[in-house]
């Protein structure tokens, strides 16, 4: 709801339209994460080991690309006034938010966050402490969307780097989590972490890690081309206040002189 009004002021201030795909990408966002944290869906995540795959690639993969793409930054900035979003602009570009928005940082944050959940005694702790596996749902959510807005965000960034990295970094990630996947497969035998789960159901929640993970980074590589590709083309739906402006002053109406009609001698 906040978001559709931040976006009716951006229209009012600004007299430009909101594109409809973003307010569709984040009407998507929305309903990935309440289908995410839906009754049945989080007592499957609790009792089987897909269940919880499935919450983990609902809240911390495909929510954040659809809720990244609906560039909630850019209406936000528009309706606050004027010195609540300078605040907002500059804390985003203070040293600390630009460390932790790097696409590096935050890709090494969701791979720590990935590996510390299935080698430690974290993934047991969420299914049984419901506090634990709120705090776990809430960082998911968070890292994803911070990783998905690094490296492919509409919306501006304060320490987006050029192309190569950004997609050095979405593959680095989809490397480590395809690696995951692989040794949860590999060793579902003897997962320490996962005691008391069928062999088989650890397989298949190691498969839908696998080719779940790819296609939420797939919708992420699309994005980002697409994205670079609107603004390579000037598609911009930012208001100008956000955007770099020249600075040149407006030139004056050169006045023609009027000169008077000869008089008869």
């Amino acid at each position: 709801m906040s978001y559709l009004v931040a976006v009716g002021r951006f229209t009012r201030r600004t007299l430009r339209a909101w594109p409809a795909a973003r307010t569709a990408a984040f009407a998507s966002g929305s309903a990935l994460i309440a289908l995410g944290i839906a009754p049945p869906v989080h007592a499957l995540a609790a009792a089987d080991p897909r269940g919880h795959v499935l919450q983990h690639l609902l809240l911390g993969m495909y929510a954040p690309v659809a809720l990244v793409l609906a560039a909630p930054m850019t209406p936000l900035l528009a309706a606050l006034p004027a010195r609540a979003a300078r605040g907002v602009t500059s804390v985003l570009r203070s040293r600390p938010a630009r460390v932790l928005t790097h696409p590096v940082t935050a890709g090494l944050v969701t791979v720590a966050g990935m590996y510390a959940l299935y080698f430690t005694p974290l993934y047991a702790a969420s299914v049984h402490d419901p506090v634990v596996g709120s705090a776990l749902h809430l960082h998911v959510l968070m890292t994803g969307c911070v990783l998905a807005w690094s490296v492919a965000g509409p919306d501006p960034a304060p320490a987006r780097p050029g192309l190569r990295l950004r997609i050095g970094v979405l593959v680095g990630v989809a490397g480590a989590h395809a690696y995951l996947a692989k040794t949860l497969y590999a060793r579902a035998a003897t997962w320490p972490t996962v005691a008391g789960h069928d062999r088989e159901e650890i397989r298949q929640a190691a498969q839908l890690m696998y080719y779940g993970g790819d296609g939420a980074e797939l919708l992420l590589a699309i994005a980002l081309f697409t994205v670079r590709r609107a603004r390579r083309g000037g598609h911009s739906s930012q208001p100008k206040s956000l955007e770099s402006r020249s600075m040149t002053k407006p030139s004056r109406p050169v006045r023609m002189p009027t000169g008077r009609k000869p008089t008869a001698a």
